[in-house]
């Protein structure tokens, strides 16, 4: 059997990987270059994407910035899933802010904005301080701003202004305002619907995140009332979409009650400790649900953290000689802030994995490696 990914980065990589195990073959669709590669090998076949739409047997996408005339070219092959829909639902927060309504699945209060009046009324209906985000082409905390006294809003407003007029009627931008909800941390869903409409789903990870982007993520630690409400927002939102394949839900804690932030319609940082975590990871799980293979075990195996490697060649090799480590590699050149990998930490128990993370601390600087060890020291404490 033959997939293709659109997208050719670390999540193409490791879905390849893990097809190793079913006897599937992975090629990606390198958006950038517009060729055809081996996600793991980085070379270059000599197929067109056309051809290599042809050749596969199903096709899946590993990212949500997807140009609308690939994504068209590929729903019309009857073997795209999630589908189009949900890739251009992940890659636009006005359609994600449309879906949640639609579902009734709780957000933060919020209004569209395409021009300086909505903005205006957002102000004035939500309150400040205000998070905006771009609705289209943001990541990693970029292409946000954080509106906190009137003397900030015409700066803001000119940046906005020129991230709305930078669209075209085919593709128009919008932004979205968000009332700034205080909340006690972040938390995500990882779970895998199959074409039959079969759910399985991972358990609830806990997420920290500096500068925008993930550092650190946690599974292991979740009661049951947090991750039913996980659960049910998945349920609503994957069968809406009748969605295949592996979707995320990325949610703010306040106080116990979940509050959808973002949707990710492919595997996704936050799960990337099911690798070790879990007895089938995201990655596989992913692969099989596009390949309309039975879906496999997402029960937790063991305590297990996720760290990110982010601008760094190379870890201190000392870090894996401590039981319970394994470290996975993405092929690309270190840049300041680039996910580069990242290390997984597994124990029998949280207050064993937090001894882990200790010693792991005392070798990674905090610097390049932020939360380490104040989850090691809250872990031992609880």
């Amino acid at each position: 059997m033959n997939i293709l990914v659109l997208g050719a980065g670390q999540l193409a990589r490791m879905m390849s990987l893990s097809a190793t195990h079913l006897d599937i073959k992975v090629l990606a669709y390198d958006v950038g270059s517009k060729t055809v590669i081996n996600p793991v090998t980085f070379t270059t076949t000599s197929e067109s994407l056309q051809q290599a739409i042809e050749s596969a047997d199903a096709i899946t996408a590993e990212f949500e910035h997807i140009p609308l005339d690939i994504l068209a070219l590929c729903q019309q092959s009857g073997k795209f899933y999630p589908g189009a829909e949900a890739i251009a639902t992940g890659g636009d927060r006005a359609k994600e802010k449309a879906l949640l309504d639609k579902t009734k699945v709780p957000c933060a209060p919020f209004k569209i904005i395409t021009d300086r009046s909505h903005f205006l009324e957002a102000i004035d209906e939500l309150g400040m301080p205000l998070v905006v985000k771009t609705c289209q082409a943001g990541y990693d905390g970029k292409g946000q701003w954080r509106v906190k006294s009137e003397a900030e809003i015409d700066a803001i407003w000119d940046e906005m202004s020129a991230f709305l007029q930078a669209g075209t009627q085919a593709q128009p931008h919008s932004i979205v305002a968000e009332k700034m909800i205080p909340f006690d941390r972040e938390v995500s869903i990882i779970g895998v619907r199959t074409k039959e409409g079969d759910c399985k789903i991972y358990p609830l990870t806990e997420n920290q995140h500096t500068n925008g982007v993930l550092t650190l993520s946690l599974a292991g630690k979740e009661k049951a009332s947090i991750q039913a409400q996980a659960e049910e927002a998945f349920s609503k939102l994957a069968n809406e979409l009748n969605y295949v394949g592996v979707l995320a839900i990325e949610f703010f804690d306040v106080e116990g009650q979940l509050l959808v932030n973002e949707i990710a319609p492919r595997v996704h940082n936050s799960g990337h400790w099911t690798q070790q975590g879990a007895h089938v990871s995201q990655f596989e799980n992913h692969i099989r649900a596009v390949a309309g293979l039975p879906i496999g075990d997402t029960n937790l195996l063991r305590p297990t953290a996720m760290i990110n490697v982010l601008g760094q060649a190379h870890i201190p090799p000392q870090v894996l000689a401590i039981p319970g480590v394994t470290s996975h590699w993405y092929g690309k050149s270190a840049k300041p802030g680039r996910k580069v990998g990242h290390i997984n930490v597994s124990a029998d128990s949280l207050h064993k994995l937090g001894e882990v993370l200790a010693e792991l601390a005392d070798i990674l600087p905090e610097q390049h490696y932020p939360g380490v060890m104040d989850t090691a020291q809250q872990l031992v404490l609880n």
